[in-house]
């Protein structure tokens, strides 16, 4: 009796047992199911819904990241790279040393690389993120970043003075780049096509959001810097003046691929708009000037390339000039207007009395809007040393957006102007970008005062580049109002 008793007392608990399991796993199973459902829909959530939810409790330890990790690319970039350098040590001297050309500043001659290698070390893709999709297109961002140990030497010329008065060619030591390191995000567009290998043409471009960084020393072998002062800020000014005028966005490079003649003028960079910019005045300029005042005038641009300039109000530092010039922009939403204020020296170097710039993307087509700027010693604010007021500028700006015939009218005139230019590069007339002004630009940035020697050759250069194209040089690149142009005399003054 007992043991039956005991076996059905047995049985009991067990059936018991198992029924409360079974209902702990249930109950598992359905907080699982709900915190998997809770969890997928956070998932769904991006930043601002996130703070909207838990308003100033929103932890910091949330992050969103933008770009997928790639390590798997890295480490096979590292295996390629011996080949990848060496091929694209010589690719990148043969496109560079002709934009090292056209941008150089007047006071250098000649500035070439006597050796370029990339070196061992590869650059590392932080990350990679699909910016959108498009129809035909695959835009993709690459986070890059370069610390790298290439041997990168330069060979420079530049002019000078001797006596008799005459301009002789300086050939100065070279000098190595080092400690290069590169952070920059750059934008690939692959276009699509139907036929292997299914893609049509690649366009390359570094974001101008975050700003490309390139950071280098530059070094004398067998020799000094001090050889030919101001030569780094030179330098500097030529690799800034190169990346942010063709690699920078919107300017890009366009690269055909699959040997099969395609139709690329869709990604090619084409004016979207014209910039209506009236210089008024400027207020309380600083004074650089021992005796007297500054004769100041305004360099203005959206592209270095395309450089226009006021003409020169002696002796005064709030002058009024009220020239108006047009100005191409690409991109609105990414390009800015620059202004830099000179004093015009007679017999040394151009000093800047100020620099301002002004975002584009703050402004709305057909409606002028006037403008008073600060001006700054540097934009740069790592360079700004002197905290002193420079004084402001007063302008008038008007934003026209381009119907798709201007488009293609103003791409044409921006070719043909550039095919001028080069012309009167070919023959002597003009030797870099930064000369397409006037008489005067021959010292404009150059970062030197021994070049000032040779201004009266260089304007004479100018005066006969005016008579062969028939209008003032100062607006090849850039639509100056006709009120404001003057023809330039054999020694480069205005009449």
């Amino acid at each position: 009796m007992g043991l039956i008793s005991g076996m059905v007392i047995g049985m009991l608990l067990g059936i018991a047992l198992m029924a409360a399991m079974k209902k702990a796993m249930m109950y598992r199973s359905i907080k699982r199911i709900s915190k998997a459902v809770d969890i997928a829909v956070l998932g769904d959530l991006d930043r601002d819904d996130l703070k909207k939810l838990c308003a100033d409790n929103y932890p910091e330890w949330i992050s969103f990241p933008l770009f997928e990790q790639v390590k798997w690319l890295n480490k096979q970039l590292s295996k390629m790279w011996p080949f990848v350098a060496t091929a694209a040590s010589m690719v990148i001297k043969e496109s560079v040393e002709p934009l090292l050309e056209q941008y150089r500043p007047t006071g250098i001659t000649s500035l070439k690389f006597s050796k370029l290698f990339l070196g061992n070390v590869a650059p590392k893709i932080e990350g990679i993120r699909i910016q959108s999709l498009k129809k035909g297109q695959i835009i993709m961002d690459l986070d890059l970043r370069w610390g790298g140990d290439p041997s990168i030497i330069l060979a420079v010329q530049t002019l000078g003075p001797s006596l008799p008065i005459q301009v002789n060619v300086i050939v100065l030591p070279p000098f190595k780049l080092k400690d290069l390191k590169v952070f920059t995000v750059v934008r690939v567009i692959f276009q699509l096509a139907e036929d292997i290998p299914c893609i049509s043409a690649v366009v390359v471009a570094l974001l101008s959001e975050p700003k490309p960084k390139i950071d280098y020393t530059l070094k004398a072998i067998g020799g000094s810097l001090t050889a030919m002062p101001g030569l780094s800020d030179m330098v500097e000014d030529t690799v800034d003046s190169i990346v942010s005028d063709t690699l920078q966005w919107p300017h890009r490079i366009v690269v055909p691929i699959g040997g099969v003649p395609v139709d690329i003028s869709e990604l090619e960079l084409r004016p979207q708009g014209r910039l209506k910019v009236t210089v008024v005045r400027a207020n309380s300029l600083k004074n650089m000037e021992m005796i007297g005042k500054s004769d100041p005038y305004v360099v203005l641009y959206v592209r270095v390339i395309f450089k226009v300039k006021t003409k020169v109000v002696d002796n005064n530092l709030n002058p009024e000039w009220n020239e108006t010039f047009d100005l191409d922009v690409e991109d609105k939403e990414t390009q800015a207007l620059v202004l830099e204020v000179f004093d015009k020296d007679e017999v040394g170097q151009d000093k800047k009395l100020g620099v301002v710039k002004y975002l584009l993307a703050d402004l709305e087509p057909e409606k002028l809007k006037d403008l008073t700027l600060q001006l700054l010693s540097s934009l740069d604010t790592l360079k700004v040393r002197d905290k002193k007021d420079r004084g402001t500028i007063t302008l008038k700006v008007h934003y026209h957006e381009y119907s798709k015939e201007e488009q293609l009218r103003a791409f044409e005139e921006e070719q043909k102007l550039l095919e001028a230019r080069k012309t009167l590069k070919e023959a002597g007339i003009i030797s870099s970008s930064v000369d397409a002004l006037d008489g005067a630009v021959s010292l404009v940035g150059s970062g030197v005062g021994l070049v000032g020697s040779g201004l009266g050759a260089v304007g004479s250069g100018i005066g006969k580049a005016s008579r062969f194209m028939g209008k003032n040089i100062s607006n090849q690149f850039g639509h100056s109002s006709k009120k404001n142009m003057k023809p330039i005399l054999e020694n480069g003054s205005a009449k």
